[in-house]
């Protein structure tokens, strides 16, 4: 797609983060957007932001997860706004917890929004974008979708869905000859709500040595690699070249040379991190002294010759 200009966007988790960003920046070049969100004073202050540009924009509520809400705002958009070009199927929440002894409800929540969201998103939007003639269709994965951690086996299972759902959907797409593309977008750490949001089980001090506080104060520091700002351009830039998978930020771009270049091998690399994390977490003065203990040492200060 050729610039975004004249053209009708459709957002989810356009209340915060990424979505936020991305219909500021959409409306900024000219495109008409329609925005969702659960957050109804989040999607007004997305919704304020975008109307600066003198686009046409619309908001409504909407649990991605009800798959009758989402086809109905689907046509609501395509007879608002008279055509539908691009759908960001971007609402996403997190989890951590344990793959043993996660709550099933907790997973069927996270299901529910990461992938069936993303689905039924996908699906409803899709006849609208092939009567457009000029179509493409934009799921986030994340970081997580290309590799494993410890603790995120749910969010990794959602993420790691949606990558196989949409490559799938692009080669579908070329083999039908569709007016319609699909790009998959994989974000490392990008400075979002996403953690406040998330849901956090108590089985996960085991394996990180960390309470729920803890957990969120260093997930929040870990997601600051890329502004939102910034990922909402990475994003579009491949929109624009048509790109199959969208790596955003340095650190998604690295840890997916990694794990391609060792395979399966990568997990041993994670494993010996998470390892040196929970001994900090668990016994932090411990930690300290053995890391003094394996330190080189300081070289002595050469005596300076007095002159007075």
């Amino acid at each position: 797609m050729k610039g975004f200009s004249g053209k009708v966007a459709a957002i989810t988790g356009a209340a915060s983060g990424m979505g936020r960003s991305l219909a500021v920046e959409l409306a900024r070049r000219g495109c008409e957007v329609a925005l969702a969100d659960v957050n109804d004073v989040g999607l007004a202050g997305t919704a304020a932001a975008c109307g600066k540009h003198g686009v046409r924009t619309s908001m409504r509520r909407l649990d991605v997860a009800d798959r009758d809400a989402v086809f109905a705002w689907a046509d609501f958009v395509r007879a608002e706004h008279g055509k539908v070009n691009l759908v960001f199927n971007n609402a996403g929440v997190s989890l951590a917890a344990s793959a043993e002894t996660a709550r099933i409800a907790d997973l069927e929540w996270i299901v529910g929004i990461n992938f069936w969201g993303v689905v039924h998103g996908t699906q409803a939007f899709l006849p609208h974008l092939r009567a457009s003639g000029d179509g493409h269709v934009i799921n986030t994965s994340s970081l997580f979708g290309l590799v494993a951690m410890p603790t995120q086996s749910a969010y990794n299972a959602t993420k790691f869905a949606v990558r196989g759902f949409t490559e799938a959907l692009r080669m579908e797409l070329e083999l039908d000859g569709a007016p319609v593309s699909a790009t998959c977008v994989h974000p490392g750490g990008v400075a979002t709500g996403i953690v406040d949001a998330s849901r956090v089980d108590t089985s996960i001090h085991a394996l990180t040595g960390q309470d729920e506080a803890t957990h969120r104060r260093q997930a929040n520091r870990l997601i600051n690699a890329t502004t939102a700002d910034d990922a909402a351009r990475q994003i579009l830039a491949g929109v624009e070249r048509n790109a199959r998978r969208v790596l955003v930020g340095a650190d998604a771009r690295r840890l997916d040379r990694i794990a391609r270049l060792l395979g399966a091998g990568y997990q041993q690399l994670v494993l010996r991190h998470v390892r040196r994390a929970r001994a900090r977490n668990l016994c932090p003065k411990a930690a300290a002294a053995a890391e003094r203990m394996h330190a080189p040492a300081a070289r002595p200060t050469p005596p300076t010759r007095d002159l007075t």
